[in-house]
């Protein structure tokens, strides 16, 4: 005999299954255009970083005409339609442009690494220098101006001093970090207590020091960009194309270690190994960008959390929203160093500091939650 109520319960199943299509439907146009929005963030933000550099390339202590600048730019694309020689193409070859291409590069590898540091230590106050990678810097260049004593002669003297302690600091803290268990807790004890005692260090050099010595040490702790030249852009560039795509392999690592380590390790993902290994890198590319342009503050702790607040805790997207806007802060500040007094100019890391002070207070105080993500 047949069922009578076999065609209305197929016709209830077919609405259960039309109704399912459409709420999966709904939730991927959802996420598509949750994915959009922050897509059109990061070329928003890659457009203002290009036409910002646009600009500031045409401003300067010395007046020189837009028209001129971009003509003395396109000399050496079109040298037989541009000619331009002298005093003005020297200032826009060899101090405007290299500023520039200098603060890009920097910020972005302090916004990516302090947006690492954040999620493999768990803590909103990380930074590029948690693991006392300034202060490792800074010891090496007293050492070098103290004493003269270094890897490397000549004009690469503070430098190599600066790349070299900066290095050691933080391969002996993932060391030990290693020796004890790479748990985030470690890490920031470790680094905490080498910046106390490289500090101490270096203060003990400023002590002896006599006044020019103590002036290069002072002027380089303050952070600048003029010391970065064209000679130092392969060594910069290649560092960034090591480092930076190895450590995006890790975004989806970082995503599911948010959730804790043992979580992690029931998905199969060694948190302590992932640690370790973002750490290495990132302080790679940490004491490469401080070695050439010194001790610049705020960027890889502030924007980070501007780029969370924009584009969410996804670090696939929040990784390079953390650069873009560590390049967009600090061309910015060092620009608005060198035309605010003029013809004085105010070190790039003094900027940062007085620009990134008032915002992290900001966040602090809009915050309502115990959590920053």
């Amino acid at each position: 005999m047949q069922n009578p109520f076999k065609k209305q319960h197929n016709a209830k199943s077919e609405n259960i299954k039309i109704s399912g299509y459409e709420k999966n439907s709904r939730a991927r146009e959802g996420y598509q255009r949750y994915v959009g929005k922050k897509l059109f963030f990061l070329v928003c933000m890659l457009g203002l970083v290009t036409f910002l550099s646009a600009f500031i390339v045409t401003i300067g202590p010395l007046e020189i005409s837009v028209s001129e600048v971009y003509k003395i730019l396109l000399s050496s694309l079109f040298p037989s339609y541009f000619a331009s020689e002298g005093l003005p193409s020297q200032i826009v070859w060899n101090i405007r442009l290299p500023r520039i291409v200098a603060g890009i590069m920097a910020g972005f590898g302090l916004g990516i690494c302090g947006c690492v540091m954040q999620a493999v230590l768990k803590n909103p106050l990380a930074s590029p220098f948690t693991l006392g990678i300034s202060s490792g810097a800074n010891f090496g260049v007293a050492v070098a101006a103290v004493m003269g004593v270094g890897v490397m002669g000549g004009p690469y003297l503070l430098v190599g001093n600066a790349f070299l302690f900066s290095m050691l600091c933080a391969l002996f803290i993932i060391a030990l970090a290693s020796f004890k268990g790479a748990t985030s807790e470690t890490l920031i004890l470790a680094g905490i207590a080498i910046n106390y005692l490289f500090g101490s260090l270096s203060d003990l050099f400023r002590y002896f020091a006599t006044d020019e010595q103590l002036r290069i040490m002072v002027s380089w702790g303050m952070g600048d960009l003029s010391a970065f030249s064209w000679s130092n852009f392969a060594l910069l560039l290649g560092v960034f194309v090591f480092c930076t795509p190895l450590l995006y392999l890790k975004v989806n690592d970082l995503n599911i270690m948010a959730i804790g380590d043992e979580n992690a390790k029931s998905l199969g993902i060694d948190a302590n190994r992932v640690r370790m290994f973002s750490m290495l890198l990132a302080s790679l590319l940490i004491a490469t960008v401080v070695c050439f342009t010194g001790t610049i503050a705020f960027i890889g702790l502030v924007a980070p959390h501007m780029a969370r607040m924009v584009v969410g805790s996804d670090h696939k997207y929040l990784f390079p929203a953390s650069g873009l806007l560590g390049a967009l802060i600090l061309i910015s500040a060092d620009a608005t160093g060198l035309n605010i007094l003029r013809p004085t100019m105010i070190p790039t890391g003094i900027m940062t500091s007085l620009l990134g002070v008032p915002f992290f207070m900001y966040l602090i105080l809009k915050k309502k939650k115990k959590e920053f993500w």
